[in-house]
């Protein structure tokens, strides 16, 4: 197996920081048990993409260039959410000015989505779990980073765990960050759909590599006193890792 690399940042994201931090934790657990000495940069902030989609390019901008002179030294980015990472991936080489989009694009060659990571450096992990799963792909995962692949490659390393495809697994949660405080009707048909789908599959675990997914269909399912159970991926690979083997 390639050896990871050793010193790695999480870029931990706004909404595990501050409103749903299990994924994170769970991100560090599994990083460590790589060999991987992993560090919080305290000065990192939001990646910029909820003013970059309002169309407040020069603030994203801003927060766009903290971000790079944050994570520039390590050699290893790691962040549990899709949409954060794909929003560097896809925008920041785009948008930043020089000489910080050529800066950006060296960090970008170093950032992994969490699964990603995993897929590419935890072949060794003994990972083992009773449980069968849905998973979500989320809008920017899969479209902007064109990640599909890497969180359904560690689900199958996981002994014991059954991975039942819904129905339009790549259609839109109606999360979308900004979206469902300005289109909340939209917002909450689009979920109501995700946890029907999820629901044909009869699966113990709603799966998704996206916090801010998650918490939207969390609170719908809630809400319309639905029984879908969901489970951040990395929350999932570590509670595989707890088992006794």
């Amino acid at each position: 197996m390639t050896e990871p690399p050793r010193r790695v940042a999480l870029f931990v994201s706004c909404v595990a920081d501050l409103a749903a931090p299990g994924p994170a934790r769970a991100a560090v657990e599994i990083l460590e048990s790589l060999g991987c000495r992993v560090e919080f940069p305290q000065e990192q902030t939001c990646c910029g993409q909820p003013a970059l989609n309002s169309g407040f390019p020069d603030d994203a901008r801003r927060l766009m260039r903290r971000w790079v002179r944050t994570f520039e030294p390590y050699e290893a980015v790691v962040s549990p959410s899709g949409s954060c990472a794909s929003t560097v991936h896809h925008h920041y080489p785009r948008v930043l000015e020089e000489p910080w989009a050529e800066r950006a694009s060296k960090v970008v060659d170093r950032l992994y989505e969490l699964t990603q990571f995993v897929a590419a450096y935890g072949s060794d992990l003994e990972l083992r779990l009773d449980a069968t799963v849905t998973y979500h792909d989320s809008c920017h995962m899969l479209r902007s980073l064109g990640e599909q692949r890497a969180p359904r490659q560690v689900l199958e390393r996981i002994n014991g765990v059954r991975l039942v495809e819904m129905p339009n697994s790549e259609q839109c949660c109606g999360f979308g960050g900004t979206f469902a405080t300005k289109f909340p009707e939209v917002s909450v048909a689009l979920a109501d759909q995700k946890l029907a789908d999820a629901g044909e599959t009869s699966a113990e675990y709603l799966v998704s590599a996206d916090p801010g997914c998650l918490l939207h269909l969390a609170a719908r399912a809630r809400a319309a006193g639905r029984g879908v159970r969901t489970r951040h991926i990395a929350e999932l690979i570590r509670d595989a890792m707890e088992v006794p083997q």
